[in-house]
């Protein structure tokens, strides 16, 4: 029933908003990745749409960052800049630590449970070394721990930056060496809020920050050295 109420609000949705929507989705599970051209045609042919509705997507997605419009040349995904990354994780990283700090002192028992089957439904996925399984019982994870944490202001500070931290997140899990620390980092994290210890929480949440920063930033390098820049 869910399933289809989700389909009848997709069909009444303007078309520009339902182009804009798969692309988005395409571009921050890495179904689409940083560099492809995205032509009007072909994405027009796929969706079943005029092009009309694909070029207001596409500027959709340009003002958000996602896309760049190159003249006489077409859209372009956006590459993932140290910049962009920086701006992120930074706030990110600051976030996070808050948001296990709260959780520590205000997790229930109910929450505790949430968590450890997070924890280990993270552990599965990363056996699975399937790159969209990892990612999304990773976001099940920060979620368990950001609802733990029982403040609603963090919550939509966060939301506005899932989908950007969505996208790295993707291209350090897709990176494919980290899962091992990734799973121990994640351990960490869980057993420092479960036994309340604020300090150790919040420097394992920054660690794993800081992480993804390293990581990504190495693939963006080799990318620049690969490209000839």
């Amino acid at each position: 029933m869910v399933k289809n109420n989700s389909q009848s609000a997709d069909e009444f949705m303007p078309l520009r908003d339902m182009v804009y929507k798969s692309l988005r989705k395409e571009i921050l599970t890495g179904r689409i990745t940083p560099g492809d051209h995205l032509l009007e045609l072909d994405i027009s042919s796929k969706l079943g749409v005029s092009r009309t509705p694909v070029r207001e997507a596409l500027r959709m997605l340009e003002l958000e960052g996602l896309v760049t419009m190159q003249p006489r040349r077409g859209a372009r995904v956006s590459k993932i800049t140290e910049k962009s990354m920086q701006d992120v994780l930074e706030v990110r990283e600051s976030l996070d630590a808050l948001c296990v700090e709260l959780a520590c002192s205000r997790i229930t028992a109910q929450e505790k449970e949430e968590l450890r089957k997070a924890c280990e439904a993270f552990e599965r996925a990363v056996a699975t070394n399937d790159s969209r399984k990892i990612a999304e019982a990773d976001v099940r994870f920060h979620d368990t721990l950001l609802n733990a944490a029982k403040n609603d202001r963090l919550v939509d500070i966060e939301e506005n930056l899932s989908q950007s931290m969505y996208r790295f997140r993707y291209e350090y899990i897709n990176e494919g060496s980290g899962h091992e620390n990734l799973v121990e980092e994640h351990r960490r994290i869980y057993e420092s809020v479960i036994n309340g210890d604020r300090v150790k929480a919040a420097e394992a949440a920054r660690v794993h920050i800081e992480n993804q920063r390293a990581s990504i930033l190495t693939r963006i390098n080799d990318s620049e050295r690969v490209s000839g820049k």
